[in-house]
């Protein structure tokens, strides 16, 4: 009993408590730039999950093979693999979702969300808290992608799942395009500054439900906040990110002086 309680609370963590985007602001890049569109944030959500869940798995199967040294790179090749079978497979399905993701859809090999969850949990924890984790942290993703996307497209381009089709016909579900809902949107949540506005409005609202739940009130810790904290060089030698910089600058007002 105990044991499936820890497991559901590795699958709900990523969900609500450490959403990856709202709570752990990882993944801002994609995040920013493919949720202009519900059908995008869903496939890239998609995507990304299919790359958490196998990659957590096998590199949790293989954590007491891989030397330590190497595992950064090793993680790299293992995520890299399936982050190809899915751009495969998306471009033979769904070429139109291959165009409208573009280069962010290969780029989910360096998503700090799927490298960050292969070196702070699936290198240490069994094959199931794994798959849990990654398929919890994806789902996690996702949600937070479509609920952005939701208020930009609406309120930025006066639509609402446009393009959907390109999903459905999946399931063999067609006719169906989505809905147009403003004649006059505006059009500046669809550009850089807009996803910002919706991203900080959406992040405080997550923020201030975790708080009214009880839950710590998520701040940017520094070095000790980053997901790849454990391999830090810099971390590993009792020194803060910001040491060489400032070693850098005493060492020039010494010379000047």
């Amino acid at each position: 009993m105990a044991e499936n309680k820890s497991l559901g609370k590795e699958f709900s963590k990523g969900i609500i408590k450490e959403n990856p985007v709202l709570r752990l602001v990882l993944g801002t890049c994609p995040t920013l730039a493919v949720s202009v569109s519900v059908t995008n944030s869903i496939g890239m959500g998609i995507a990304a999950t299919l790359v958490l869940v196998c990659s957590n798995v096998v590199i949790s199967a293989l954590r007491k093979v891989i030397p330590s040294k190497i595992r950064i790179p090793a993680y790299i090749v293992v995520i890299a693999s399936f982050v190809t079978i899915v751009q495969m497979l998306v471009k033979a399905f769904v070429p139109a979702l291959n165009d409208a993701l573009g280069v962010y859809l290969p780029l989910i090999v360096v998503n700090c969300i799927i490298l960050g969850r292969a070196e702070a949990f699936a290198g240490k924890n069994s094959i199931p808290a794994s798959f849990l984790d990654g398929l919890g942290m994806g789902i996690g993703f996702t949600f937070a992608l479509i609920v952005m996307a939701t208020i930009r497209e609406i309120i930025g381009a006066g639509t609402f799942l446009e393009g959907i089709d390109s999903l459905t016909k999946l399931f063999g579900v067609t006719g169906f395009t989505g809905f147009h809902i403003l004649s006059q949107p505006v059009a500046m949540l669809t550009m850089a500054p807009g996803g910002f506005l919706v991203f900080g409005l959406v992040m405080a609202a997550a923020n201030k439900l975790a708080e009214r739940s009880g839950k710590p009130k998520a701040e940017l810790g520094g070095c000790s906040a980053c997901p790849m904290a454990a391999s830090c060089a810099i971390l590993n030698k009792g020194e803060s990110c910001e040491a060489p910089a400032e070693k850098a600058q005493e060492s020039k007002e010494g010379s000047a002086v």
